[in-house]
């Protein structure tokens, strides 16, 4: 972990409610797809953690959604604005479990990671297919630049406007030799449950402090309680405890 200021160079809408956040500072903390950062924002007790869609070096990019009076702050901040974000937090995905057919799978803001993730793995020669689930066309964002890595995309839509009617579920391909999942809960015991492979699952929570020390977020696996902030976000599949039946 570690605490540093950075400077925010673009914040742009990718949908109504979506937007994506370049930012230039100290990356080197920030070290696999899947981490995350702890946003400081003025006036707010809590800090905001967002998920990492990119880190290179001196660069940095965020994708978020409008939920509330802190993420709504976050969209109307603009370039030159400073941020003191705790970066490098949590485990991050695997990668050495990918095998030789990886499938990503991301649900709404939960699709940011797999494109890091999507470029470490393409650049390491393994072809990637990924799975986008959206609510409806007008939500879709990523799928382009996904394609651009070289991965193969399907997108789903609960309301069939575009791609596949249903969930990220119903573009499950036949054959993928593991899978890297990352959204809100439902949609990952859904993934839990159909997948006929090994896998990881990143999880959505809400955090108190970010890296351990409050216990908010903790969970039950099959070897005691985890802090998805501190032992997760990402957790292996065969660890996992639901709270209510699957």
């Amino acid at each position: 972990m570690k605490q540093c200021f950075f400077t925010i160079t673009e914040n742009r809408p990718l949908t109504e409610t979506v937007m994506e956040m370049k930012l230039a500072g100290d990356t080197s903390a920030i070290t696999v797809p899947g981490q995350f950062v702890n946003i400081r924002l003025e006036g707010r007790f809590l800090r905001r953690p967002i998920s990492v869609c990119c880190a290179e070096e001196g660069l940095l990019t965020l994708i978020y959604k409008i939920v509330g009076g802190g993420t709504r702050q976050m969209a109307e901040m603009h370039p030159g604005a400073r941020l003191d974000l705790l970066s490098g937090l949590g485990n991050g995905f695997d990668l050495s479990y990918a095998g030789d057919a990886p499938l990503l799978l991301g649900g709404g803001v939960g699709a940011p990671p797999m494109y890091w993730l999507a470029k470490e793995l393409t650049a390491q020669g393994v072809p990637v297919r990924a799975v986008l689930g959206f609510n409806t066309k007008s939500e879709v964002f990523y799928e382009e630049e996904l394609k651009k890595l070289g991965a193969e995309v399907t997108v789903t839509t609960v309301d069939g406007s575009y791609g596949v009617k249903g969930f990220v579920t119903d573009g499950l391909p036949e054959r993928y030799s593991y899978f890297f999942a990352c959204g809100p809960e439902p949609m990952l015991k859904a993934v839990w449950k159909h997948t006929n492979t090994s896998g990881q699952l990143s999880f959505e929570e809400r955090m108190g402090c970010g890296f351990g020390a409050c216990m908010g977020c903790s969970c039950k696996t099959i070897t005691g309680y985890k802090r998805i902030c501190k032992d997760g976000p990402v957790l292996r599949k065969e660890e996992i405890l639901w709270k209510t039946p699957v």
